[in-house]
């Protein structure tokens, strides 16, 4: 038995079907949109409805963008000879971030999952196929998150373009700057002793 109205309950199972979101958090969350004012809530929905409308993918990257391309591709300061693969939107501000990075990007917009049923097809990687057909690339980045479905997701592209004669590398590893080596797993340390560089 529900003790909120039936239009309160559905907006807190909203809240909750976002990643990350628990139900207390949820109903926390729709407390605080039930307490703005009329013209904030409205606000606050109407810039969901917008984002939803304009935002949608580059057509050379995946990327978001609102306008025919986004602004890296758009831009002709990068360097359109290398091509960083992430798997999400988000990533490409994390490299972005750091300043170093000057080529251009693809967002596969997911990694492959069997155990989730995302397969070849259900992630952006024909694009990136007929991406790298199309144009004089030099290099692809491995940019994927260092798990199970990041690495088999590098390995899987990486397979795929041995045809294309592109060099594929892949982002090193190690330990973070400013920790303790003790604190470090096994794997961690063994990559940072395989991805050494001289000083």
């Amino acid at each position: 038995m529900s003790f909120f109205p039936a239009s309160l309950e559905n907006l807190i199972d909203k809240f909750a079907s976002l990643p990350g979101i628990g139900r207390k958090s949820a109903q926390r969350l729709a407390f605080y949109v039930l307490g703005l004012p009329e013209e904030e809530a409205r606000d606050f929905a109407n810039a969901i409805l917008d984002a939803k409308a304009s935002v949608h993918c580059c057509p050379v990257c995946q990327n978001l963008t609102e306008g025919e391309l986004c602004s890296i591709c758009a831009s002709d300061r990068r360097d359109k000879g290398t091509i960083c693969v992430v798997s999400e939107p988000r990533d490409v501000l994390s490299i972005e971030r750091g300043h170093e990075y000057n080529g251009t990007y693809h967002v596969l917009h997911g990694a492959l999952s069997p155990m989730s049923h995302v397969g070849p097809d259900d992630i952006k990687i024909k694009e990136l196929l007929v991406r790298i057909a199309d144009n004089d690339v030099d290099e692809v980045i491995m940019a994927t998150n260092p798990d199970t479905e990041g690495e088999a997701t590098a390995m899987y592209i990486s397979r795929l373009l041995k045809p294309f004669n592109v060099k594929v590398t892949r982002l090193a590893y190690g330990i973070p700057v400013g920790s303790n080596l003790e604190f470090a797993d096994d794997a961690t340390l063994n990559r940072a002793m395989e991805g050494r560089t001289e000083m």
